[in-house]
């Protein structure tokens, strides 16, 4: 993507049955124009799904701009803003000292957080913002695909 100084991205995730068919999309806005990404899996997790769609969508950024990422996860948002530093310090490993779950995705995240300038925004779902019912939409699309 361009080198533009502000990327605004709305991730999200869905799944038909927890576990079962489930879909992502991403929605990055650079310079007012929208680039929608998207996929699938057939057995899946909506968690897996969110961060999916945070992974993909944080691949097509830079570094030289600010990332407004949008999501309704509060897994996501949990994970990168509460999280992953305990579980990083324990190797990986939850306060339980179970194996962190999702754990090669947050290793993905991580890697984007700690190289990019990106800012985490929690948005309610379903709440009437406009991108975030959009990425709604595609990742459910995706998901009937794979039904």
């Amino acid at each position: 993507m361009e080198n533009d100084r502000e990327i605004i991205i709305y991730t999200d995730g869905a799944c038909l049955g927890n576990p079962g068919a489930g879909g992502w999309g991403a929605i990055i806005i650079i310079n007012k124009r929208e680039k929608i990404i998207s996929g699938g899996s057939k057995e899946t997790t909506n968690n897996r799904m969110e961060m999916f769609a945070v992974i993909e969508a944080l691949k097509k950024a830079t570094n030289e701009a600010v990332i407004n990422l949008y999501t309704d996860s509060k897994y996501v948002i949990n994970g990168i803003s509460n999280w992953i530093n305990n579980w990083k310090n324990n190797e990986w490993r939850t306060s339980n000292n179970k194996p962190v779950k999702n754990c090669e995705l947050w290793k993905k995240i991580d890697f984007y957080n700690t190289n990019l300038n990106i800012n985490w925004h929690w948005v309610k779902g379903h709440s009437g913002d406009e991108y975030n019912e959009k990425v709604d939409k595609i990742a459910h699309g995706e998901a009937l695909k794979f039904k």
